[in-house]
């Protein structure tokens, strides 16, 4: 079964996105969506190969719902910032330490960082334990750090078992 269908959770989700994107339940978009939500993963079994498995999904839907509130939040003070007078910004390179272990978690952090307006993933250092992030606007590095690694790094670890 494994070999034929590698991941069963991700071929339902693709299954049910189909669905939802294309707003139609005739036979044909039913067939297409089992089409895709078979031949995608299986396709890209290779690259999946290496995902560490989900330890706590509740985390995981609580992690999201954070995100995307903080990616609503930080639209609008980014927009603020951006309309309001330009001199007042205080951008900044910070050197986040990490406690992150695995590839994928460390790449779902700074991928966070990154769709969080106002904030971008730079660089992880070659040692994988230092994440270099640009900051916008940043009075208090240390307040930075400690608010992405509460709300993100934290959950990400819980997660994934890190």
């Amino acid at each position: 079964m494994k070999r034929w269908l590698p991941h069963p959770v991700l071929s339902i989700l693709l299954f049910i996105t189909w669905l939802l994107l294309s707003a139609d339940l005739s036979l044909a978009h039913i067939v297409l969506a089992a089409i895709l939500a078979w031949a995608i993963p299986y396709v890209c079994r290779s690259f999946l190969a290496g995902l560490p498995p989900i330890k706590n999904p509740l985390a995981a839907l609580r992690l999201l719902f954070v995100v995307t509130y903080d990616i609503v939040v930080a639209n609008v003070v980014v927009a603020r910032l951006i309309l309001g007078s330009t001199k007042k910004l205080r951008p900044l390179f910070v050197e986040m330490p990490i406690a992150l272990t695995q590839p994928m978690s460390i790449s779902l952090l700074a991928s966070i960082i990154t769709m969080t307006p106002g904030t971008v993933s730079a660089e992880l250092t070659d040692d994988n334990h230092v994440l270099i992030i640009h900051a916008l606007d940043c009075a208090d590095p240390s307040a930075l750090i400690a608010d992405i690694q509460n709300r993100y790094e934290k959950p990400l670890m819980e997660i994934f078992g890190c």
